[in-house]
């Protein structure tokens, strides 16, 4: 089986909008499959390790450039 690979773009949004959408695009997710987040509001770097560490999902990758945030995560069975 492979994996499926997506982009979320929350970026001009604000806590919670993120954080709300990527919960609701990781429930429709199969495991194993990854989605890389795209966002401006800092806080995301919180949330986003907080909301894998809780949940069990495993982050690949943190990254900032330029005021803009990527985090590529992938689902957890």
């Amino acid at each position: 089986m492979s994996t499926v690979e997506t982009t979320l773009d929350t970026r001009g949004l604000y806590c919670p909008e993120p954080l709300m959408l990527l919960h609701n695009s990781i429930r429709d997710m199969a495991p194993n499959d990854v989605v890389t987040v795209l966002a401006t509001d800092p806080s995301t770097r919180r949330d986003i390790t907080r909301f894998c560490e809780f949940l069990g999902h495993e982050l690949l990758a943190d990254e900032e450039r330029d005021g803009e945030y990527s985090f590529r995560i992938r689902k957890q069975g």
